[in-house]
């Protein structure tokens, strides 16, 4: 009899979109398993009047997940990955991670003018995002607007906003790139670390072979390496931190972006390392390099 999977998902269409691309790798992969998705409201997705740093950051995002996940409810989570609070629990470890879709942040025109209304702010929540791109658009204000992207891209559209700042890889998963009216660069905006990743998360001890050959290595470095960054400067996924890992050619470059408490300017700083081939080496290896750029970023870049 074949082991049935159950995928712990928020019940937005994108969370949804993300879970059913685990759901399909289990039941194609040919290791004997179905699956079925579990979808429940987040006290995240109740919450839209306030701000996320107001009412607890984007670990909202996964308390019930990772309450159903430890009372056997659900078998494995699904998240984005820039949605899981720096610190998780040792009983529910990151166990796989997707191939990476596009990372940038982009902007979006309201649909009818297709191009930015200056009259109007950009509606944008996140800090880190507004630091930067307030350099590029040192002209507009920017106002918080919560929500899933449907819900953004309604109230653009009804007049609310001028723009609005999305991540490219919630638009492309949901096929409304069509949307997008630019690409920020990295050195323009560095996304939030984790960001186009998705992950799996699981029980210790537990037996998830089902999902070899979901893990992307490439990822899972990235990954170490950026949030490892975050971590060390205690940022949440509401603080204004950025960081960015990116493997060419066997070197991780990563692109940190660090903001003092109170300050009105950000220090963006890069730095990187030659990998090994050794996965579990280069992960650590990956983890070194984002204190080591976070200390460098802390100290003002003078180090």
């Amino acid at each position: 009899m074949k082991r049935s999977i159950r995928i712990g998902s928020r019940e937005s269409t994108l969370a949804l979109i993300q879970s059913r691309i685990v759901e399909n790798f289990i039941c194609s992969s040919g290791h004997g398993c179905d699956a079925q998705i579990v979808a429940m409201k987040t006290t995240g997705d109740r919450i839209l009047d306030r701000t996320l740093d107001q009412v607890g950051g984007k670990g909202l995002f996964v308390k019930e997940l990772d309450k159903a996940l430890m009372d056997g409810t659900t078998d494995i989570s699904v998240h984005s990955l820039k949605d899981i609070p720096m610190e998780i629990p040792d009983a529910l470890p990151l166990i796989a991670y997707s191939a990476r879709e596009d990372p940038r942040d982009v902007i979006v025109y309201p649909a009818e003018s297709g191009k930015l209304d200056p009259s109007k702010p950009i509606g944008c929540s996140s800090r880190r995002r507004v630091m930067q791109l307030g350099r590029i658009f040192p002209y507009m204000t920017f106002e918080s607007v919560r929500g899933n992207v449907q819900t953004r891209l309604r109230k653009l559209d009804e007049g609310q906003y001028g723009a609005v700042i999305l991540a490219a890889a919630g638009l492309i998963r949901l096929g409304l790139e069509y949307r997008i009216g630019r690409y920020f660069t990295v050195e323009e905006c560095i996304p939030a670390a984790g960001q186009g990743i998705i992950a799996v998360q699981g029980r210790r001890g537990e037996d998830y072979s089902f999902l070899d050959g979901f893990d992307s290595r490439d990822s899972r470095i990235e990954a170490a390496a950026e949030r490892s960054f975050v971590k060390y400067l205690n940022g949440g996924c509401t603080s204004p931190v950025a960081a960015h890992g990116e493997i060419k050619g066997g070197v991780l470059v990563l692109h940190g972006f660090y903001i003092e408490e109170d300050a009105d300017h950000g220090i963006p700083g890069q730095d990187h390392i030659s990998l090994t081939g050794d996965t579990e080496a280069d992960t650590e290896a990956a983890e070194k390099l984002g204190i080591r750029l976070a200390e460098y970023l802390q100290d003002g870049g003078r180090s």
